[in-house]
């Protein structure tokens, strides 16, 4: 079993910034890639970046050039570093376990933490 645990959510305005991070504990040697997604009241769940454990990484375009994912593998921590943010960035954002790349199936979800944007 591998659980998540994440921390830094929060309400900013327009324009700021926040950093999102993600613990993973537990069955951590089955985890492949990490990844955040959100979802917004009323919309799907949806991808926001991936990060494989060499470090391959996957983004929305939506989030293209605002956003930066990273790991930290001996710490076995996730980070979402979200700048310029915008009010349709609102959303509960979910940290995201899987054990080949998250395109093919997520493995653990965390709790979420929720990202509101003011305008």
């Amino acid at each position: 079993q591998v659980q998540l645990v994440e921390h830094g959510g929060g309400l900013v305005q327009a324009g700021g910034s926040l950093r999102l991070s993600c613990t993973a504990s537990g069955s951590i040697f089955s985890i492949n890639a990490m990844g955040w997604y959100r979802q917004a009241l009323g919309k799907e769940r949806e991808l926001v970046a991936t990060i494989s454990r060499r470090g391959t990484i996957d983004y929305a375009e939506s989030v293209k050039g605002r956003f930066t994912i990273s790991r930290d593998n001996p710490k076995n921590t996730l980070y979402l570093q979200m700048n310029t943010l915008k009010p349709e960035d609102t959303a509960m954002y979910y940290c995201a376990a899987c054990r080949d790349y998250c395109s093919l199936g997520v493995y653990r979800w965390g709790q979420g933490t929720q990202v509101t944007v003011s305008s």
